[in-house]
């Protein structure tokens, strides 16, 4: 027993004293549990060409890899996800994010692929951290990086409605080293596939795959049938096999394993500052087979039409945070007897984003019928995507305008917007009240792609969970 726990609080001091951290998290607090009732942590893939001490990869390990140079990549985050963890002992549930996701980009970016948070934060970084003096190429890397982090980070708690208590982040070459560390994971396709881009080549039906193949697996969206969204699959089914090799299949206590491990996380992941990530693993020792399961936010037109980021994702804020809400919410509970919101305490503004004429004086008419009060309407530029903007304090307003309008119109707060008052504005998208072309059902569902474009989706399938290996496209 002495033996036995020297060596593991070695191996454990080793990897705390080597692995990188960060200072992105406003008050951590440590090994504690929020008051929210979950800890929420943002594991993020990164297509970095570093390591996590800023250090540049050498040229042969991206040509390894399949990364290519700094040209082609490196500020864009390929895998997001958000572990949501019960204080309770619930199950855990991994919600991924597709990484063209079109979302409010925080910072004041606009809207725009969520891939992209981290390098907008990141990029003007480097920019004011320049122009203070700093010039080492590594100073420069590690401090732009953690802003980086920090505007991805205001983004998915912007977009769920979260707070974010954990951060971790993973590079290319560290996701390589740590499936060769734990012997492979197992896999299984439906069919053969290759792509000249992520260097995939495999063949059908189930395969222990590590290393270079490990990366292609994950990376590979390129001739799949429904593109990011069937990658994001591939890297859930990939993740519960990694998890049940790590927790199930005795890599933690053969020393070999777990010396490679270390190596491995020490060169590539970052932690934020004050994570007693010990504590955490005690809590998370439970967490296999059906305990964990893996989901993906709800998503519309999988080739929505944006005007700088080409065709991208569409996501509905409204409907994400609904979803994350309702990732423990108890079946058996009572339904909220809360009173409505009065909506005469509602004043709507409309804004014509549309093009289409009289429509924002026809939605506040339809608007004031449902005892709303009188805004006004003007026109605006025009917008693709509809979205009703409210102030400090305001959500249960527009929420309940939203619903007037038929549901499914952005939610998003804008301190700009008085108290009291709800903005509308109808983009290019809308169908609800006051569009004559209304056709009873809405051009765009979060179940599907638009109507009239080819069906993408598959049958429904139970959640992955880390019990068991199933084929995937």
């Amino acid at each position: 027993m002495l033996l036995g726990t020297g060596y593991a609080w070695a191996n454990y001091q080793s990897l705390i004293s080597d692995i990188a951290t960060t200072d992105v998290i406003s008050g951590a607090g440590g090994g504690e549990k929020p008051a929210d009732g979950s800890v929420d942590i943002l594991m993020v893939g990164m297509d970095s060409r570093t390591d996590s001490k800023g250090n540049p990869l050498p040229q042969e390990i991206l040509n390894e890899l399949h990364a290519g140079d700094e040209s082609s990549g490196g500020l864009n985050t390929d895998t997001l996800i958000l572990m949501h963890v019960p204080n309770d002992g619930g199950k855990a549930v991994a919600v991924s994010f597709p990484r063209d996701a079109y979302v409010q980009i925080a910072g004041g970016y606009g809207r725009h692929k969520i891939n992209s948070a981290y390098g907008y934060g990141k990029n003007d970084a480097i920019a004011e951290l320049e122009r203070s003096g700093v010039s080492d190429p590594r100073e420069l890397e590690v401090q732009s990086r953690q802003k980086g982090a920090k505007n991805l980070i205001g983004t998915i708690e912007g977009l769920t409605g979260v707070t974010i208590d954990h951060y971790a982040e993973i590079n290319l070459v560290g996701f390589y080293e740590i499936t060769k560390a734990v012997g492979g994971v197992d896999v299984c396709l439906n069919q053969a596939t290759r792509d000249t881009m992520s260097g995939a080549n495999f063949a059908a039906g189930p395969q222990r795959i590590q290393g270079r193949e490990a990366l292609a697996f994950v990376r590979q969206r390129y001739g799949l049938l429904r593109g990011d969204l069937d990658r994001i699959v591939r890297q859930q089914v990939f993740m519960a096999g990694l998890a049940k090799q790590i927790l199930s299949a005795g890599t933690l206590s053969d020393p070999g394993k777990l010396s490679a491990l270390i190596d491995a996380l020490s060169k590539s992941i970052v932690l934020d500052q004050g994570w007693d990530v010990l504590q955490f693993a005690t809590q998370m020792k439970d967490l296999t087979g059906g305990s964990l399961k893996f989901e993906t936010i709800p998503t519309g037109n999988p080739e929505l039409e944006t005007p700088e980021d080409g065709l991208a994702v569409e996501v509905s804020e409204r409907e994400v945070k609904k979803f994350i809400k309702g990732l423990n919410a108890d079946p058996n509970a009572p339904t909220s007897t809360a009173p409505a919101i009065d909506n005469a305490t509602v004043t709507v503004e409309v804004r014509n984003a549309s093009g289409a004429a009289g429509l924002a004086g026809r939605v506040l008419q339809s608007l004031l019928a449902d005892k709303f009060l009188d805004g006004g309407t003007d026109n605006a530029e025009l917008m693709d995507t509809s979205v009703v903007r409210y102030g400090a304090g305001g959500e249960a307003g527009a929420e309940a305008v939203v619903e007037a309008l038929g549901g499914g119109l952005e939610l998003e707060q804008d301190d700009n917007v008085p108290t009291g008052h709800v903005r509308v504005f109808v983009g290019g998208d809308y169908s609800g009240p006051g569009r004559q072309s209304l056709a009873g059902a809405p051009l765009v569902g979060l179940d599907g792609a638009r109507q009239q474009q080819p069906d993408t989706t598959t049958p429904s399938q139970p959640p992955i969970t880390a019990d068991g290996v199933r084929c995937v496209n």
